[in-house]
């Protein structure tokens, strides 16, 4: 492992505050943004905590539907009740993905 060295960084007031700003941004801090950008990477925004709880709900949702495929496939038909219940979940789904974008 090679050993790490300390650098002094000296900044203005309005470089600090971008910094603090992408800070904000990104969620990520001081030290670990600086060493991406030094190792060029590109940084993108944090998602917004929705996204989380969308994607929980969206693959709850998925696997409800797959139960529901699984089920029809076994029997070799699916129900008129199922097939609703199948659209009722997909419409859901838009309707989540709709509401947080």
């Amino acid at each position: 492992m090679k050993p790490f060295k300390t650098i002094t960084l000296r900044l203005n007031a309005d470089q600090y505050t971008h910094l603090k700003k992408q800070t904000e941004i990104t969620g990520l801090k001081m030290e670990p943004l600086i060493r991406q950008l030094i190792a060029g990477v590109n940084l993108r925004p944090r998602p917004p905590d929705t996204y989380a709880a969308l994607l929980r709900e969206l693959s709850a949702i998925g696997n409800n539907i797959n139960q529901l495929a699984h089920q029809a496939n076994a029997r070799g038909e699916a129900t008129q009740e199922e097939i609703y219940e199948a659209v009722q979940l997909v419409q859901r789904m838009a309707r989540l993905v709709k509401d947080t974008l």
